[in-house]
């Protein structure tokens, strides 16, 4: 017979860890840029370079150190190079259209690739978008959303993604253009991973 306070044990499951840890060398230069197949390969040609700038935040604004962000897209012409795209022999063999970043001590973190275009899914048209996921120490399971150009505000409102957050809340998925720096366009945006209804980062359930 079990005694009460065996009964009333809670014994941990494998997302309660204070992980996830990577080697030092689990990260390598160039892996957070989308437009090279390689390190040592050519940047794509097609389409229009972007950076996506941003920092990691935790409840109150305290940077998170050592997040893991990773970040996918389609192509410039909304292909990706994935057998489950009907088009994906026809994507850009020059872009990868996947990258690794991690968070400095300040939480900051950024990308570089080339803006996607729209395309068809499920009889409905994507807007331009990024899929961003991010894990990290203390974080008990991976967490996914999608990030908007805000160039693109009529796309954007009949995005059947976007649209599936309350209208008050859209904007939180929409980043900032910051101008061009460095010859090239520059959005930002910043994850938070809790805090108030209208400030937290909305994210999706996968």
């Amino acid at each position: 017979m079990m005694t009460p306070l065996l009964e009333n044990r809670r014994f941990p499951l494998s997302q309660h860890t204070i992980g996830p840890f990577f080697p030092a060398d689990y990260f390598q230069p160039g892996d957070n840029d989308l437009t090279r197949v390689s390190p040592s390969a050519n940047p794509c040609s097609t389409g229009e370079p972007f950076t996506l700038t941003g920092a990691v935040r935790k409840e109150g604004g305290e940077p998170v150190a050592n997040a893991i962000l990773e970040l996918w897209q389609a192509d410039a012409s909304g292909r990706f190079r994935h057998s489950e795209d009907p088009q994906g022999d026809q994507a850009d063999p020059d872009f990868l259209g996947w990258g690794r970043a991690w968070s400095t001590a300040e939480g900051a973190y950024s990308f570089h690739s080339v803006r996607p275009g729209p395309y068809e899914e499920n009889g409905n048209t994507r807007a331009p978008h990024l899929n961003i996921l991010v894990m990290g120490i203390g974080l008990m399971r991976i967490v996914e959303t999608t990030l908007f150009f805000p160039n693109f505000p009529a796309e954007n409102a009949k995005d059947p993604v976007l649209s599936v957050l309350p209208e008050d809340l859209r904007h939180l998925l929409v980043m900032r253009d910051n101008g061009v720096i460095d010859g090239v366009r520059n959005y930002g945006f910043d994850i938070l991973l809790r805090g108030q209804r209208g400030e937290e980062t909305p994210f999706f359930v996968t």
